[in-house]
C-alpha cells in the first residue's frame, strides 16, 4: 500500500468546491456570518479541508489567491499554528484522545471543553473558531451537550461541523446551523488529482475516480489502501460465479488479520457489492429474470462488514460464507 493522504489541517488546496466557498464568502461580506456551519456531503469530498480553510481565513491567515477563494499561505504564522494545533483561538474536536489514540466516538467531555473554549473572547484573532470532525461521531450525550453552544451563540465565535450524513444528526442541531453542501467533482478532474498526488497511471486514476463517486480525497485514500487490487479480485470472483477461485479467496482471507485487516475486509466487500450491483443491473437491462437471489446476496454483502465487527466474527470465515451464498444465488 502507498502513503495515505495527509491530515486536512496540512492540506492547502481544495478541488471542485468553489461554489461552497463563494457562498461562505458572500455571507461574510454581507455581514451574515452564521455562528454555526454544517459542512455536509459524502466522505472524501474535502469537507474537513474546507473547514480548515475557513478556519485559517477567519483567524486572519494571509490569503494565497493561487489556492482559491479561501486559500491561505502555508508559511503564514496563523497557518502554521493551526497545523500545529497551537493557535489560541482555534480548537479541533475529533475522536483522537490526548495520547493520540483514536476512540470509537466523540465523548461528552470533549464537547464540554468546546463550550469552555467559546466562553472566552478571541486572544489574537477576529474570531474564535472550532471544528468538529465529524459530527457523525458524537455520542448521544455529546450531541446533547453541543446544543448548549448552538442555543447560546458565542460572540465572535464560529463553529464548523463536518458531517457525512446530516440525516442522522439531531434535528435540533441541524436546525441551528447553516448548511454548506459539497458536490462531487467531475471524474476527469478527480483522475488528474490522483495522478498528480500519487503517480498513478491514467487508467488506474480514472478507475479510482469512478470508485470514489467524484470524491478526490476518497480516491486518494482508495489508492493508498490498495483498492485496485481488491477491485480486481472482486471482479474475478464475480465473473467466475457460480464457480469459486478458492486459491484467490484463501489469499484474500490471509490479509484480514488485525486492525488493517478490518479495513481490507471492508474494502473487498465494498468492491464485491459494487461488482455484484453492476452484474444485477446489466442482467436486468438485458431482460434476464430470476435476480431476486442475487439481490438478496447483495444486501447481505452490504451489511457484512458492520455485522462482522459488531459480533467479532472471523473475517475469513465470513468471506467464505458470503461467497457460498453468492454461488448459490448465481446457480438460482
Amino acid at each position: 500500500m502507498s502513503e495515505a493522504p495527509p491530515h486536512p489541517r496540512d492540506v492547502f488546496d481544495l478541488l471542485g468546491q468553489d461554489a461552497a466557498e463563494a457562498e461562505f464568502e458572500s455571507a461574510q461580506a454581507r455581514g451574515r456570518l452564521h455562528h454555526a456551519w454544517l459542512i455536509s456531503g459524502p466522505e472524501g469530498l474535502g469537507k474537513a479541508t474546507l473547514a480548515f480553510r475557513i478556519a485559517r481565513h477567519l483567524l486572519g491567515a494571509a490569503p494565497d489567491p493561487g489556492r482559491g477563494r479561501l486559500g491561505a499561505a502555508p508559511e503564514d504564522p496563523v497557518s502554521r499554528l493551526v497545523s500545529q494545533g497551537a493557535h489560541p483561538d482555534f480548537m479541533l474536536v475529533d475522536r483522537t484522545d490526548s495520547d493520540g489514540k483514536v476512540r470509537r466516538e466523540i465523548l461528552v467531555e470533549e464537547v464540554r471543553r468546546l463550550n469552555t473554549f467559546f466562553s472566552m473572547s478571541p486572544a489574537a484573532s477576529p474570531y474564535r473558531v472550532a471544528i468538529v470532525d465529524a459530527a457523525d461521531d458524537l455520542n448521544r450525550n455529546a450531541a446533547n451537550a453541543l446544543l448548549k453552544t448552538l442555543e447560546e451563540p458565542p460572540a465572535r465565535g464560529v463553529l464548523l461541523l463536518v458531517c457525512h450524513a446530516p440525516g442522522r444528526l439531531l434535528r435540533t442541531i441541524r436546525s441551528r446551523c447553516r448548511t454548506l453542501k459539497l458536490a462531487p467533482a467531475p471524474e476527469a478532474e478527480v483522475a488528474a488529482f490522483v495522478m498528480g498526488r500519487t503517480g498513478a497511471d491514467a487508467e488506474t486514476a480514472l478507475r479510482l475516480a469512478r470508485m470514489s463517486g467524484g470524491a478526490p480525497g476518497r480516491a486518494w485514500s482508495l489508492y493508498a489502501e490498495g483498492a485496485i487490487e481488491m477491485d480486481d479480485a472482486a471482479r474475478t470472483l464475480i465473473q467466475g460465479l457460480p464457480d469459486l477461485d478458492r486459491t484467490l479467496a484463501l489469499h484474500l482471507s490471509d490479509q484480514f488479520r488485525g486492525g488493517e485487516g478490518a479495513r481490507r475486509f471492508a474494502l473487498l466487500t465494498e468492491r464485491l457489492t459494487a461488482r455484484l450491483h453492476d452484474l444485477v443491473t446489466r442482467r436486468a437491462a438485458e431482460g434476464i429474470g430470476g435476480l431476486d437471489a442475487l439481490a438478496q446476496a447483495w444486501s447481505v454483502l452490504d451489511r457484512l462488514p458492520r455485522e462482522v465487527e459488531a459480533l467479532n466474527l472471523d473475517r475469513g470465515d465470513a468471506l467464505f460464507t458470503a461467497l457460498a451464498d453468492l454461488r448459490a444465488a448465481a446457480r438460482t
